[in-house]
């Protein structure tokens, strides 16, 4: 990994080079790298950490001056909750997992000696434009590596100490490994993002990964395909025959577990016959994790009637813009709906199309639910943090996706590559195909792989 201060272009133009490199490296010296990234990081945690600490005391008092949200703090500290042990513990993931680079998806026999193949192969170069996350570094980089393609990275001025910690630890390791330093870049130069989402000819997918305000500024100032999403805009809606103390554990951990993740529960659908049997227990138990309820009437209505009055201050009157916010922290919308139907129509226009879940007992009305709505993850019965490419076994993720081509959902390896078409002939010209006298069909045989 370089830390430069290249221009734009040099940097790109150089992770290009390296990137025709780093595509035909064997498995074993892609997972050579993973290997010495992971010790070289094990060797330097006191210094990345002291040097994260750095970057949160001043990010905290950034917060304090209202200049820093504390949800984007919240992120930056790389010694919280396991995030260290997570990070080390998905460069392992990852090189443990199936070779992506030369999957043959396709055979086709076109003619006698004249074979078709589909072949996976690495997109090429990756720019991953983030804020805060220091993790975000070592996830990208082996990711990347292990999937053949070079990666830019530029993160945010709040974590720059921990970016160059954990930069300069991947770089004292790659270097002793087959794959070029210049395959994975940490540009250092302030306000060079217009720059680098103008380079189109060496860059071949942006992964923006920060605010909803970064994400749309970058998918609106590239020609770049752009591979994330902009709000992480949970919902849940309650059936009425969901199990009470389920629904209650399910809808705690998916909103108190990390409030500032984007999958996060942010909006709880309750169907208005579950308005005073299932509700109460579960604000009582949000209640009591600290959160604070912003209600529509009627769901106000049941927990005044239901709540002891000593907690009804955790519950304020909900606006009309609280559904559609990503709030980030413990605040939840709650709003009344008559039915499926209703909770299904006010996902789809109001979700960011991240990850929603149903919780009942009811098969039928589940897959019904996951079905309708339209976003990247649809659950059952299952807290909306599972939306984790680590949790869904990818070894770790790049970001979440909520594209509708290509990748979707956590983007691990898988959403990482591409693929080419190989032609294997002797000689074979297309002149000879076609009707007439003389002329050859094509045979377009399936091919086992």
């Amino acid at each position: 990994m370089s830390l430069t201060n290249a221009s734009p272009s040099e940097a790109a133009k150089s992770a290009k080079e390296a990137s025709h490199i780093l595509a035909t490296l064997s498995e074993s010296a892609r997972n050579d790298a993973l290997t010495a990234i992971h010790s070289s990081l094990i060797a330097a945690k006191n210094d990345i950490l002291a040097a994260n600490a750095r970057d949160l005391e001043a990010a905290r008092l950034a917060a304090e001056h209202g200049q820093l949200s504390q949800s984007l703090v919240s992120r930056l500290d790389l010694g919280k909750k396991g995030k260290w042990e997570d990070m080390l513990k998905g460069i392992l993931d990852v090189r443990g997992l199936d070779d992506p680079v030369g999957k043959i998806t396709l055979r086709t026999k076109l003619d006698d000696g004249l074979e078709l193949t589909r072949v996976t192969c690495p997109i090429g170069v990756l720019l991953i434009i983030f804020e805060a996350r220091p993790e975000v570094i070592a996830n990208i980089a082996s990711l990347a590596v292990k999937s053949g393609n070079a990666a830019i990275l530029k993160g945010g001025k709040e974590s720059t100490e921990s970016f160059i910690a954990i930069s300069k630890a991947i770089s004292a390791a790659l270097d002793k490994t087959e794959v070029p330093n210049g395959a994975i870049q940490l540009v250092t130069t302030r306000d060079v993002i217009p720059q680098l989402l103008d380079l189109d000819q060496y860059i071949d997918l942006v992964i923006p990964r920060g605010s909803n305000e970064l994400v749309r500024y970058i998918k609106s100032s590239t020609k770049i395909p752009v591979l994330g999403h902009a709000d992480g805009l949970c919902s849940i809606f309650l059936e009425h025959s969901a199990d009470p103390r389920m629904a209650a554990d399910v809808i705690v951990d998916s909103k108190t577990s990390y409030p500032a993740a984007c999958n996060s529960l942010e909006t709880l659908l309750v169907q208005e016959s579950a308005l005073d049997t299932l509700l109460p227990t579960v604000a009582e138990a949000l209640i009591a994790k600290g959160v604070v309820l912003h209600c529509d009437t009627k769901t106000k209505t049941a927990l005044s009637a239901k709540l002891p009055s000593d907690i009804s201050t955790k519950i304020e009157d909900a606006q009309s813009a609280d559904y559609d916010t990503e709030f980030l922290s413990l605040t939840l919308a709650v709003k009344a709906v008559a039915d499926i139907h209703e909770a299904i129509a006010h996902i789809n226009a109001h979700g960011s199309k991240h990850t929603d879940a149903i919780l009942t007992s009811s098969s039928d009305l589940a897959e019904q639910f996951m079905s309708s709505v339209d976003a990247a993850g649809v659950y059952w019965n299952a807290s909306t943090r599972f939306a984790d490419g680590m949790r869904y076994g990818f070894g770790t993720e790049v970001g979440i996706s909520t594209n509708k081509i290509h990748s979707r959902g956590p983007v691990g390896l898988e959403g990482l590559m591409i693929y080419k078409y190989k032609i294997r002939g002797q000689g074979h010209v297309t002149a000879a195909y076609g009707e007439g006298e003389g002329k050859k069909s094509y045979k377009h045989e399936r091919l086992p792989l």
